[in-house]
């Protein structure tokens, strides 16, 4: 099949030796959304399947409808419809996805520890809450990112809010008939949503250019922004629909979780088209119809990462600035509740602490983009230890603790985006996915770790030890990096210098 200059046509047929050009033609979802199977959350959850097209649609009469598009497949892309306006829309579905998606995962944070106090009946337990999520993100991370290779973006984020939602709905089970296990089971599956609202932002950088790679890749970040801040402020919308649905009151942002996180599935399973990882993958190999096959990268995504150094620094960036950023966000209530600081002042650090997380990710992704990924580590490194050093010391100053809290989520949102973008750039095509998906499992696994230690080292120590604890984290990036440097310039000095000309 022939194809307009710069756009490839990629094999997006289920059997072999058919070939479809990605375009915006009518889907499989178009149709599905006039059907009234889509009114109950059952029946969404039966139409998975059809969303996703891992098989043809049924009609009325139990018979597969015939997609002509298979047997017809329109022209190519058009040069009107060129790559950076299909990157444009893609920005536009993960945008909108990750408002829902967020929304739903602030929800359900916001009282899934309150929940597990009721139904467990021990604040020991209630910690389990946020553990599940994590644990859940992690475990389903790679699978996740392994799914993306093999089927494209738009299967594996469109599943993993599928999953969340799924987990939602078990929630607001387990609320419903007080099960605290089936609870624990409903917190897991949520844990999806999570992973899937990282591996979004590696979505952004399929088809970017690299000069606008982190900026791209830091807007999708930024997006969290909206569902984080509104998430934990619809407990009380939520007692008032849980009184609609007579489900105890504290389940009621659960549904508001079931419905962000389905509707961000529906975004992307429904207008992620085409995909963009499956395009770039197609414009790449097109690049070098010529060469041979690229062989796939031996070993594992670590041994890979390992014999990079530019990627063991973006995979230290971004695993460090976790541990360092969850380790002193989990512990600063307990001391505000030490220090006799009130609820609402306590809610309103979080909330700030959030806001320097992901309001000025679009800022810090475009430095990273004109200045370079390792400046900008570097600077969000150094922000993290003044953090420290302001947050340990503020003692019963809320000015200074917020201070150092809207700090901490700025040197998280540094580490975060400008590593994300070193790792990203740093693989080879074949195992960026791969790569992805275990940098995701390496966060969540630090995260937990540097949460469950936290509590530890506060109630041996102090406030202001933890957070010595945590400024000292950045001290092997920043190694990294000075090695890094020194065996590039060793290199540049061996270089024989040819004769003049």
């Amino acid at each position: 099949m022939s194809s307009s200059p710069g756009i490839a046509t990629v094999d997006d047929s289920d059997s072999p030796g058919r070939e479809q050009a990605y375009q915006r033609t009518p889907s499989l979802f178009d149709s599905f959304v006039h059907r009234p199977r889509m009114i109950t959350f059952g029946g969404f959850v039966g139409a998975i399947p059809y969303l996703l097209e891992l098989q043809p649609p049924v009609d009325v009469r139990g018979t597969h409808h015939h997609d002509h598009h298979r047997d017809h497949p329109a022209p190519p892309v058009t040069a009107t419809d060129t790559v950076a306006a299909i990157q444009r829309r893609t920005l536009i579905l993960l945008v909108t996805a990750q408002i829902l998606g967020g929304l739903g995962i602030g929800s359900a944070i916001s009282v899934g520890a309150i929940l597990a106090l009721r139904l467990s009946g021990s604040e020991q337990w209630s910690g389990l809450a946020g553990t599940m999520i994590t644990l859940g993100a992690g475990a389903i991370a790679l699978p996740l990112s392994r799914l993306a290779a093999a089927r494209g973006r738009r299967v594996g984020l469109s599943l993993g809010w599928i999953v969340a939602g799924s987990g939602a709905f078990v929630t607001l089970i387990a609320a419903t008939v007080s099960s605290f296990p089936l609870l624990l089971l409903g917190l897991l599956l949520i844990g999806s949503g999570t992973a899937t609202n990282l591996q979004s932002r590696y979505a952004a950088t399929d088809l970017a250019e690299p000069s606008n790679r982190a900026r791209d890749l830091s807007i999708v970040v930024w997006s969290t922004t909206v569902g984080s801040v509104l998430g934990p402020n619809l407990t009380g919308p939520g007692e008032v629909v849980a009184d609609w649905l007579s489900i105890p009151p504290v389940a009621g942002p659960f549904v508001f979780s079931v419905v962000g996180f389905v509707l961000a599935a529906v975004v992307i399973a429904g207008w992620m088209r085409p995909d963009p990882l499956r395009l770039a993958h197609s414009r790449r190999q097109a690049a070098v119809v010529t060469a041979a096959a690229t062989p796939p990268a031996p070993g594992s995504a670590l041994a890979i990462i390992r014999r990079r150094p530019a990627a063991l620094v973006g995979l230290s960036a971004m695993v460090l600035s976790q541990g360092i950023m969850v380790a002193v966000m989990t512990m600063t209530p307990v001391h505000m509740d030490h220090h006799g600081a009130e609820l609402r002042i306590v809610g309103l650090t979080i909330s700030l602490h959030i806001a320097g997380m992901y309001a000025l990710s679009p800022v810090v992704g475009w430095l990273a983009d004109r200045l370079g990924r390792r400046p900008v580590i570097v600077a969000g490194h150094i922000i993290l230890v003044v953090s420290a050093v302001l947050a340990g010391t503020a003692g019963h100053s809320t000015p200074q603790l917020m201070a150092g809290l809207i700090l901490l989520g700025l040197g998280w949102s540094a580490g975060l985006v400008a590593g994300s973008t070193l790792l990203t750039e740093s693989v080879p095509d074949e195992a960026r996915t791969r790569v992805q998906g275990t940098s995701d499992v390496c966060m969540s696994l630090v995260g937990a770790a540097g949460g469950g230690m936290s509590g530890v080292v506060l109630g041996a120590t102090s406030f202001g030890v933890l957070n010595a604890v945590a400024a000292i984290l950045v001290v092997p990036t920043l190694v990294l990096i000075v090695i890094e440097v020194m065996r590039r310039r060793r290199h540049r000095d061996d270089v024989p210098v040819g004769p003049a000309r």
